[in-house]
């Protein structure tokens, strides 16, 4: 009995493989657009009209486009801007999220209820539309791109974060730190953030993977960045009247797209709540 417990508790976990696969096929990523331009130095916007919608080969790894522009410089840059994009929203949606949630959780009263509204509001339009509409507004900016989507997503570290302070805050651990003369710092760092921590990781995955797909949305619908931007959306915008054509080409960055997705939501399932 006891050599059974001892196996079972050796044996990798599911929840814990998966995280391990998706961090792989992160860093895996990663790895592809840094390096990418260090080792393959071509131009992005380069044209070679006498190798359009060429097959992988010698010259072009991966093919080309309905340009003749190399697609394996072209995915690397894409790779760049889209994990670049969703790592600046998740952060500029995290901070605002967390400390106002904090706040709300600390004073409670008005200050509650009016960051309340503040977020249901935010709530009565769809996410998705909100980031169309400010992202017409001003077409082919990166500012509006990434702030649009940090815009729609800092109400989810708001909402889990003010839950789950109210509970802290009334346990009797932060009570004797109070009676004990600890300021806020304190019990932020002592007690509120191990029990934030691992949620909010959670939500920064499934957030990162949220802007991902929104990017490429709006890059498919023509309203995200501008060519000749290397973006996987508009990569498969711009591709996909050739599709007969050239299919392996237009599965590339719909294949790069489902891999970055995986990969986070395998993060995110992955960690012990």
């Amino acid at each position: 009995m006891n050599l059974d417990i001892a196996i079972a508790d050796a044996a990798p976990q599911p929840r814990a493989t998966s995280r391990l696969i998706g961090v792989a096929i992160l860093a895996s990523l990663i790895a592809f657009a840094v390096c990418v331009p260090l080792f393959w130095g071509v131009d992005i916007a380069r044209q070679d009209y006498n190798a359009i919608l060429s097959v992988p080969a010698g010259a072009h790894p991966l093919g080309t486009d309905h340009l003749g522009r190399d697609m394996l410089a072209r995915l690397a840059a894409a790779v760049r801007l889209s994990l670049g994009l969703a790592l600046v929203s998740v952060a500029t949606a995290a901070i605002p999220g967390v400390l106002l949630g904090i706040l709300a959780a600390w004073k409670g009263g008005m200050t509650d209820k009016c960051l309340g509204l503040l977020a249901e509001m935010f709530l009565a339009l769809p996410g998705l539309l909100l980031v169309l509409l400010i992202v017409a507004i001003y077409p082919g900016s990166f500012l509006a791109l990434y702030g649009a989507v940090a815009l729609v997503q800092w109400i989810e570290y708001f909402r889990m974060t003010r839950a789950l302070s109210r509970t802290v805050l009334a346990s009797p651990a932060v009570a004797a730190s109070r009676l004990l003369g600890f300021g806020p710092l304190y019990i932020i760092r002592r007690h509120l953030w191990p029990e934030l921590a691992s949620v909010l990781m959670t939500i920064a995955a499934f957030g990162a993977a949220s802007a991902i797909m929104a990017i490429a949305a709006l890059g498919f619908v023509s309203v995200g960045v501008r060519p000749p931007t290397a973006e996987l959306g508009l990569m498969i915008t711009e591709l996909l009247p050739y599709f007969a054509e050239a299919p392996v080409i237009i599965a590339l960055p719909i294949l790069v797209i489902f891999l970055i997705v995986l990969s986070l939501m395998l993060i995110a399932g992955g960690r012990k709540p």
